[in-house]
Parts: structure tokens; sequence; C-alpha cells
């Protein structure tokens, strides 16, 4: 792009908005074109073609950096924080579809001064789609998916990107979302200090805590010790082999003389497997009298 520019220029211009001066001086925030200002900035330029926004919302400001980028990038191709914002975006209250399609016409315009306005499609005559049925058929996601990447827009920023990272999956993810910012706080902090794994089984116990869930009660679960199995207080259950004992009782033994004989026999050995006395208690024992 830097060697684009360099030949011929800025050709699309980029989209920018006053905005009150910052604490770093500047008054303009870029909505689209990033990529053209970083070039531009490389070979040197200090100025380059602008169209400035004034009196946008913020929502409005949003509108034009995620349809910029679903317009340069296949949905299919953005990380799924991403993917979330622009559902996220598409699925509030303040989306206006006219302002959407107002701002995607301007855009391609841009881009391509000899494109023509489209048709917006529209469902099948007599159907009347939910808005995440909507959401699916344009960006080519089944409902389900639609609902669990509106749930992702709800994560922390550092959880979001553990997301991108692949390091959390959507599932566990989507569990998360319905716990509150500072019990997700709470579960950042435990996953950045501790190696521990979170599946989903983690994260739904973890999402049975929301509204109560502690930090000690997270670093139980997080770390397994929560769902780990108490070690049993007695000898796992096992069957003597019949060769065993065989060769000590003959045919005609029942079964009850059996079982008497070896538990007198078993109590005999470990009576001999106590540690020897002391010689204090040896003396002791000699002065105890004979009742």
């Amino acid at each position: 792009m830097a060697d684009s520019i360099q030949n011929n220029g800025v050709l699309i211009p980029v989209i920018v908005r006053k905005i009150e001066v910052d604490e770093s001086g500047c008054e303009y925030e870029m909505l689209a074109g990033h990529n053209r200002m970083n070039a531009a900035l490389m070979i040197g330029m200090d100025q380059l073609p602008s169209i400035i926004k004034e009196q946008l919302t913020d929502e409005e400001a949003l509108m034009y950096v995620v349809e910029t980028n679903v317009l340069q990038r296949s949905f299919s191709d953005m990380l799924p924080s991403e993917k979330a914002k622009v559902l996220s975006l598409r699925y509030s209250d303040m989306f206006s579809q006219g302002k959407r399609n107002d701002i995607i016409e301007e855009l391609k315009k841009l881009e391509n001064p000899h494109h023509d306005k489209e048709n917006p499609t529209s469902p099948l005559l007599g159907t009347k789609l939910r808005s995440d049925e909507k959401l699916g058929l344009e960006y080519g996601l089944a409902k389900n998916t639609v609902a669990r990447l509106l749930r992702i827009d709800k994560l922390m920023p550092s959880l979001k990107k553990r997301v991108d990272d692949a390091e959390l999956g959507l599932y566990p993810a989507v569990s998360l979302s319905y716990l509150s910012a500072a019990e997700q706080s709470i579960i950042e902090d435990i996953l950045s200090n501790h190696a521990y794994k979170l599946d989903m089984k983690k994260a739904e116990l973890l999402r049975d805590y929301s509204g109560k869930l502690t930090a000690e009660q997270a670093t139980k679960i997080l770390s397994g010790e929560a769902t780990r199995k108490p070690r049993a207080k007695s000898p796992a259950p096992f069957k003597l082999k019949h060769k065993v004992y065989a060769k000590y009782f003959n045919p005609q033994s029942k079964a009850s003389e059996v079982e008497e004989i070896i538990d007198k026999a078993l109590e005999m050995y470990f009576a001999q497997q106590q540690p020897p006395q002391s010689h204090q208690e040896l003396e002791d024992t000699e002065h105890v009298p004979d009742l």
C-alpha cells in the first residue's frame, strides 16, 4: 500500500470525525482509513485527503468503523470478538437500518464512484423473521451462532482476547458472559497468574455461582479442586481369588467358616506388624499387676 501511495497518491479519502481535543492534542478521530494513514506515514506524508464528519453520535461513528471493516474484509475472516461487535451493533436498539444503508452506500461510492445503489435483500413474501434470524441470513450464520456471538460481546476485553487467541473456547466463553464485570475480572486475574485450563464443565460451574462468585470459590473451580473426588476412607472392594484360599481349606468348609478364619488370620498378621514397644513401655508393662 505504501508503494501504491508513493506512485499514485491516496486515491480514497479517509473518514474522520471532529472530537474534543484529547490529552494527546488530537482533535480528530479516525473512522475509516487506518491502513492508508499508516502507509502514508511510512513514506513521510504528513497530509492526506480526508472527509470530516461533524455531529456524529458515538453509535453512528461506530457504524462507520464496523461497516468499513465488513466491506474491506470478509466477515468469516474476522476474529470472534470482531464478529461479536458487528452483530452486537446490528442487534442493538439504537441500530437504524436506514442510517446503515446510507453509510454503506457512501463507503462503496468512495471506493467506486460508478457504484450503483443496490436494492437490499428482503425476506420472502409472507415471512416475518426475528432479528437474530435476519442477521444469520445476512452473514451466513445459524441463529444459535448469532446468539453465542452476541454473548461474546458482553465479555471484558481481556477475556475477548483469550477467545480471539483460541485460549478460551466459544462455548465456555458464552457461560462466562453471564457473570458480572467484577466476577469476570476475578477470573481474568486468576487465569493471568496460573496456568489453569478453562473447559466447559468449569465454565458452567462458574456460571452457577453468578452473583455470588468469590475469588476463593473461583480458584477452587479453576484449579479443579471443587470437582476433584475426595479420597476414599476405606479400601476399594475386591474379590479374593479362589486359588488363593482354596489350598488352606477343604471342600467341605462353609463360607462363613472361611470368612471367620481369614478375619482372625488378618487380625493376627496386623498385630504382629505393630512397632516394637520402647524400653520404658516394657518396664511399665512389667510392673502392671496380674488381674
